[in-house]
């Protein structure tokens, strides 16, 4: 009966070691989902404004940037298509064709026409963009503005034509505003 007993209480035992571990197997509840999905949702909005950043960079040095590079381009080919001497025919100023600074014409060795930033714009090396890149009148209501400098070497038949092209929109833009500086060398004769 002492053998008997002791089997008795051991499936007791072991029973109750089954429904312990039973219910402790159990699944996760909806109060304990809902709770980490509040969760994840408070990290996901914390998270939304670098997400914002990140756009808003992109688009900058992205599609500003781009255009910045491809508007100095345009001015420093404009540039180079004149003769080295020229100084009347730059069809590069607004309107077409009334004249302007064109390479400082004949210029004395060691010389520099122009400007480029920081250095404030001198009249006839400077032009602005409206926002499809078309020559505007004035600075007013400009997204662009292109600058320029010719330098001459020690030897009088070398010019440097440099090209700053920056974006003037600050609305919105976070750090330096998207700019690109295009540097070309002509040679006299050419």
């Amino acid at each position: 009966m002492a053998g008997e007993f002791l089997n008795m209480t051991g499936l007791i035992q072991a029973k109750r070691r089954r429904k312990n571990r039973a219910g402790s197997e159990r699944g996760v509840t909806l109060i304990e989902t809902m709770m980490a999905a509040l969760i994840l949702i408070i990290v996901v909005v914390g998270l939304l404004p670098v997400f914002l950043l990140g756009f808003q960079m992109n688009e900058q040095q992205g599609d500003i940037a781009t255009r910045t590079t491809e508007y100095a381009q345009d001015k420093i080919e404009s540039l180079v298509n004149l003769q080295f001497t020229d100084n009347t025919t730059d069809t590069t100023q607004y309107p077409p064709g009334t004249g302007g600074t064109g390479l400082g014409g004949v210029m004395a060795a060691s010389t520099t026409v122009g400007a480029l930033p920081p250095t404030a714009a001198v009249t006839g090396y400077v032009d602005y963009l409206d926002v499809n890149g078309n020559l505007l009148t004035s600075s007013t209501n400009a997204y662009y503005r292109r600058q320029w400098m010719i330098t001459t070497d020690s030897t009088g038949n070398l010019k440097t034509i440099a090209v700053d092209a920056t974006s003037l929109q600050a609305a919105g833009i976070k750090g330096l505003a998207p700019f690109s500086e295009l540097v070309y060398i002509k040679a006299s004769g050419l």
